[in-house]
């Protein structure tokens, strides 16, 4: 075959494939949709009703928003699952059951004006369009903010207006609100937020250190600022002004973890402070536990189910090398989830300053039942990471287990152990 031949059968070939893609296009485009929504019923149910959301409105505002519009293409395959995303700039997506516990929370009406501090990708303020009048939704970062109102306004939702802007401010033009939610973490609730919202309003905010939040819920009576501790939490940090202003910084040299004794617990919640995405989870009191008078345990009955929880910490590469972590722990009829590696384990996830995974580490998997056991293990950490997560549970896996004591502690080159930073 010559090579003009050849030229003309890769014509007649691309021309077949683009007449082939013409033919089947709208069959795939209705497959992918097909799957897309059956996807999003199952989060719906399984991360959002499973989880304790009861309410009907936002539970269907959950069901009808399509979080996939709002992720990195290479992140749809991800976007019904119950996990935050990079978006850029340091930024992510929350997860599908913080989005609907916050909104659940703040109890938006459809004659309420909404104010949304973080637009992020916008997949919050689309929640929110449907359960109320107006939304209003601020991003400091110029890109994120652009490309959020792009996405909104491709997807219709006429009733959010955005802008590029410091939240910490506010939006004053458009005040006073019915409601606000506050998707980042200032280290105190910004004034003019407060003096922004309407009598008898509702505020939902995360609020605390960078690794050690609690989402509460303000309302406003009497012009006074009535405050409910929700549950642990953790946001990405409220920027410009508030993190100018930010008292604690965690030291990048002494990464730790607080409360793995599990003493200490967050307001009527119940919930182990320090730790977040709690399910399937629950605390006991024995006074013969290796550390304290209470402990954690993960009890799953149904393979497959989610029974975890997790907490994050500064983890810099440029500081720390190695890391120690140390727990006791104790099982009971624990075996395979859906399939053979839904075990429990102890992971760590490094990630670097935009929020993407560089490492992960772990130690496990246990099976079957044993009693009271010190584990103890070293690892790695990556020179680009700069913060990490700590897994613990079940993982999809049945059975019972108890988690008491844990720690995690820098090593030097020495190989000794770190103090932690003073509390």
């Amino acid at each position: 075959m010559n090579s003009k031949s050849y030229g003309n059968c890769r014509v007649v070939v691309s021309c077949l494939s683009v007449l082939l893609l013409a033919v089947f296009a709208p069959d795939l485009n209705a497959q992918t949709k097909a799957a897309m929504d059956e996807a999003r019923a199952r989060m719906v149910q399984d991360e959002l009703v499973d989880g304790g959301i009861k309410n009907e409105r936002v539970l269907r505002a959950m069901g009808d928003t399509r979080r996939h519009e709002f992720v990195a293409l290479k992140d749809v395959p991800l976007a019904y699952y119950d996990m935050s995303l990079p978006i850029g700039d340091k930024q992510t997506i929350s997860g599908p059951f913080v989005v609907a516990y916050m909104t659940e929370q703040l109890d938006p009406q459809p004659t309420d004006k909404v104010l949304e501090i973080g637009t992020g990708s916008g997949y919050q303020a689309a929640v929110l369009s449907p359960l109320c009048k107006e939304v209003y939704s601020i991003e400091i970062v110029e890109s994120l903010g652009k490309r959020a109102a792009r996405t909104l306004k491709r997807l219709k939702y006429t009733n959010v207006k955005t802008k590029v802007g410091d939240g910490y401010l506010g939006w004053a033009e458009h005040a006073p609100f019915d409601k606000i939610i506050v998707t980042c973490s200032p280290e105190k609730v910004p004034q003019p937020l407060i003096d922004q919202l309407k009598e008898g309003g509702r505020i939902v905010v995360p609020v605390g250190e960078r690794y050690q939040q609690v989402l509460y819920l303000l309302r406003k009576k009497n012009g006074k600022m009535e405050q409910e501790i929700l549950r642990p939490t953790m946001f990405v940090p409220m920027t410009g002004k508030a993190e100018q202003s930010r008292e604690v910084q965690p030291d990048p040299a002494k990464p730790t973890l607080t409360n793995g004794s599990f003493e200490e617990l967050a307001g009527d919640s119940g919930e182990p402070v320090g730790w977040y995405y709690q399910r399937q989870m629950t605390v006991e009191k024995d006074d013969d536990s290796p550390l304290g008078k209470q402990f954690v345990r993960f009890s799953n009955t149904i393979p497959g189910r989610a029974s975890r929880m997790m907490q994050a910490t500064i983890m810099d590469g440029r500081h720390v090398q190695m890391i120690e972590l140390s727990l006791n722990m104790r099982g009971k009829d624990i075996r395979p989830g859906q399939s053979v590696d839904q075990l429990p384990v102890i992971s760590v996830t490094f990630y670097d300053e935009n929020r993407a995974i560089v490492g992960r580490a772990g130690a496990g998997p246990w099976r079957g039942g044993f009693d009271w056991q010190k584990v103890s293990q070293r690892f790695k950490v990556p020179k680009n990471s700069r913060e990490a997560i700590v897994h613990l549970g079940l993982l999809g896996a049945t059975g019972e287990l108890d988690i008491d004591g844990m720690e995690l502690h820098a090593v030097d080159r020495q190989g000794q152990i770190v103090p932690a930073p003073a509390p």
